[in-house]
């Protein structure tokens, strides 16, 4: 299908084209570990108004608006289902305040910003700033993920941007009744009504979908295989009519909905949450690259030297001050509350909505409601660009960021886990050992690893282990049913690649053999944990040899035949599954995890080269081990 000049493009071929600039924006980004929402922009802007490619209004139609509304009601809905009130904890009085107190405070700070930065008047201003409650949960939730944030932050932050989405949007609508109260001949009962009426049955609808949605699951009136589309559908019409009996209150209604089910402990919660999760990476791709080639540059040029002045009273005094004032007297620590008040980026919601009151006030008679809309994208232009390159970096510079270089977790404190724990952990890569039993954490303890007593899958894990500090999972308990459990619940989360488990000791019966999908990547060259075990009594040990221009893989590989590669360890410490041909190849700097037999100790007998920094094996049986290198031999069990 070709594209006929100045007639643009079919819808399908236009669809298409979002799709892949969407996703194609969220791969290099992680490819190349850039924000993804500052990538989707720029896409969306050279083939919109720069090149002029693509221009959806002409090649989608009248059903662009329609879309990105009906897209953002399903990321609102996925945002509602991560909102569990056990996995809360300690961040509940933190987000409490931020909805109660954060939002009406950061109305009239937004208000002031506007009216005496922006220069609007006050009715345009009051229904500006209550749409500027919203802080985008379609940008924090890429932030967060890529910023690797402490727990509780993150939480209080992807709280705070669901909860306030809807509240936002309402605020605007009262706002905006309260402006038509006063210019146009509707009287203030009516306007009374229509709120009280709209936000009312939005959240009767909202909550008893969730809960009838709930029940009909657990009681299984639906089969598993039409859940999820159940469930888009009960969205879809959840959203409608309530946004029929009173605007921008269907995004209150699937909020709602969301946070029923979410909390009705659902057997089959996961597997909808993780489609859900998907179909919202879909949709934030498609909604930005729409809104982004939507814009047009003659619209920008309404705006003067005070849209400048807006947005850094928005940036470095409305938001600080709000955060800053609703949580005093919480008991956060002031590292995090300096971190949330200085993260407030605005996303899809606040530029969907604002375009529409924005001719809603202009058609009212009210001129300045022309320049919302330019407004508002230039502040998630700005607060997107911003908190996309400096999140990761604040919170770093705070302590409130996963490690630097992200570890590995171990799930098992066996002779085997120890030994490997401690030569990682002796090349400052970050550990953890995880055990369900107190006795088998007694060797880690006592080798100096962090440990954490309990099952890694359950919800004390959840508030006590800051999982994102770990890139890489192994499973390696005497328990194979268990290791593959582990690795199969985990996989989704941290990427199927990055979660390893030992072999199990009757994978090569057929009988027994488990399918490609249940269970993480080989991990030990195939040993089980019985086998890795008799090694390390008969005196193995995990190796850690870095390579050089003077001693590669095949150097170190003919100087131990023997020894099992476990990883690879990238100059940055990155660590990799070797995939065949990968070790042969590894620069110089790599390192090699290894085990290796005893009788390798005294083989090669290779002079040391002068300097650390040379590259030499650091535990090389041909020179001087370095003792912050070397690696423990395994020990009598406990």
């Amino acid at each position: 299908m070709a594209i006929e000049q100045g007639v643009g493009m079919t819808p399908i071929l236009a669809f298409a084209l979002v799709g892949v600039l969407g996703v194609g924006a969220q791969w290099i980004a992680w490819r190349l570990r850039l924000p993804a929402i500052v990538l989707m922009l720029a896409a969306g802007l050279i083939v919109g108004p720069t090149l002029g490619v693509f221009d959806p209004a002409r090649d989608i139609g009248s059903i662009t608006s329609p879309l990105i509304s009906m897209a953002v009601a399903v990321i609102l809905f996925e945002g509602g289902l991560t909102l569990d009130f056990h996995k809360l904890g300690d961040a509940a009085k933190g987000v409490k305040r931020l909805v109660f107190i954060g939002a009406p405070l950061g109305w009239l700070a937004s208000t002031l910003a506007l009216h005496y930065g922006a220069g609007l008047g006050w009715e345009t201003s009051a229904v500006f700033g209550g749409i500027m409650i919203v802080t985008g949960p379609t940008v924090i939730a890429p932030l967060l993920r890529q910023a690797r944030l402490s727990r509780r932050p993150a939480s209080l932050l992807q709280w705070e941007a669901i909860v306030n989405d809807p509240i936002g949007a309402l605020a605007a609508v009262l706002a905006f009744e309260i402006v038509l109260v006063l210019n146009t001949a509707e009287t203030a009962g009516s306007a009374v009504a229509n709120l009280v009426i709209g936000i009312g049955a939005a959240a009767i609808i909202g909550y008893a979908a969730g809960f009838f949605i709930a029940r009909a699951f657990k009681r299984g009136w639906v089969p598993e295989y039409m859940k999820v589309p159940v469930l888009f559908v009960a969205v879809v019409a959840v959203f409608a009519v309530s946004d029929t009996l009173l605007h921008e209150s269907g995004l209150l209604a699937v909020t709602v909905m969301g946070l029923v089910i979410a909390n009705s402990d659902l057997p089959s919660f996961e597997e909808l949450r993780r489609f859900k999760e998907h179909a919202t990476i879909l949709l934030v791709s498609g909604v930005f690259i729409l809104l982004a080639a939507s814009l047009d540059f003659a619209t920008l040029l309404q705006l003067n030297w005070r849209a400048g002045l807006f947005v850094a009273l928005i940036v470095l005094l409305a938001r600080p001050v709000t955060v800053l004032v609703s949580l005093i007297g919480s008991g956060l620590p002031w590292r995090e509350q300096v971190l949330i008040a200085l993260t407030g980026p605005r996303g899809v919601v606040l530029v969907a909505v604002a375009g529409l009151f924005g001719e809603r006030l202009a058609a009212n008679g009210i001129e300045d409601g022309a320049v919302v809309g330019p407004l508002a994208f230039v502040l998630v232009l700005v607060t997107v660009v911003l908190h996309g390159f400096t999140l990761a970096p604040l919170a770093r510079l705070l302590g409130l960021a996963g490690a630097n270089t992200p570890g590995v977790l171990l799930v098992g404190g066996s002779r085997f886990s120890t030994a490997l724990a401690e030569a990682l952990k002796s090349i400052d890569l970050p550990v953890l050992v995880s055990d369900t039993n107190h006795a088998r954490l007694i060797r880690p303890r006592a080798a100096g690893l962090p440990t954490f007593y309990g099952d890694i899958l359950g919800e004390a894990a959840e508030h006590n282990v800051e999982l994102l500090s770990y890139a890489t999972i192994i499973a390696a308990t005497e328990n194979d049913p268990y290791n593959t459990l582990v690795a199969t619940d985990l996989a989704p989360e941290f990427g199927r690649d990055n979660v390893w488990q030992i072999a199990a000791a009757k994978a090569e019966n057929k009988r027994h053999a488990l399918p490609t999908q249940l269970g993480g990547r080989p991990f030990g060259g195939q040993q089980t944990f019985a086998q890795l075990d008799e090694k390390m009594t008969k005196g193995w040990r995990v190796r850690v040899t870095k390579l050089s221009e003077e001693y590669s893989f095949a150097d170190m590989r003919k100087d131990r035949p023997d020894s099992i590669v476990l990883m690879l360890l990238r100059p940055d410490l990155t660590v990799r599954r070797p995939f065949e041909g990968e070790l042969e190849d590894a620069a110089p700097g790599s390192r090699i995890v290894a085990l290796a037999p005893p009788d390798t100790v005294n083989a090669g007998k290779r002079p040391e080269t002068a300097g650390a920094s040379s590259g030499q094996d650091t535990s090389n049986p041909r020179g001087k081990i370095d003792p912050a290198i070397q690696s423990t031999k395994g020990t009598e069990r406990t």
